[in-house]
């Protein structure tokens, strides 16, 4: 699965990448595609959490969320020796994600920091196996939907079962 095709066949996106990738540009590109913008407010629950994300996706209708889960999975060892989230609470996440007809958008490019850039690559990697990957190169200029979009040739065909289509490509 590429964006454009995210964009067209998703009600849940969930964008992550790591400090510094330029996550807000791609977000609030989403607001034009019709894509509500969900953060969770506050730091996270110490018993759960993944519960405010739980709440999140409760919500009706086309929804970005700004994930800090897999931002927890990757900083919390680099920064505190542990996570505060298991991978269960992120594979039960990714898969909540995927049922709501969502994707996993892995920001990437422009990260200096290449302890964490390798680390959400495993971290992705792991969660594809639960939920649609799609790796989006920041650097990439104008309009998320354009910028998505192969080069040269038509679209490819949608993904036929899209919450098993676990695929990680690479735009740009």
């Amino acid at each position: 699965m590429i964006l454009h095709q995210a964009l067209a066949q998703c009600r849940t996106l969930v964008v992550e990448g790591p400090d510094g990738v330029g996550r807000s540009a791609l977000i609030a590109q989403l607001t034009r595609h019709g894509f509500e913008i969900r953060r969770s407010r506050g730091h996270l629950h110490h018993v759960d959490p993944i519960r405010p994300y739980r709440e999140l996706l409760a919500a009706p209708g086309r929804l970005a969320v700004d994930g800090s889960i897999i931002h927890e999975l990757v900083y919390g060892p680099l920064r505190r020796g542990c996570s505060r989230v298991t991978w269960i609470q992120a594979l039960d996440f990714a898969e909540a994600v995927a049922e709501r007809d969502g994707a996993l958008i892995h920001v990437t490019g422009g990260a200096d920091d290449t302890e964490a850039v390798g680390a959400y690559e495993r971290a992705f990697r792991t969660l594809a196996q639960h939920a649609p990957v799609v790796t989006f190169d920041a650097r990439d200029e104008g309009e998320v939907g354009e910028a998505a979009r192969p080069s040269h040739g038509p679209a490819p065909p949608p993904c036929p079962q899209l919450r098993r289509c676990t695929q990680t490509l690479t735009i740009g």
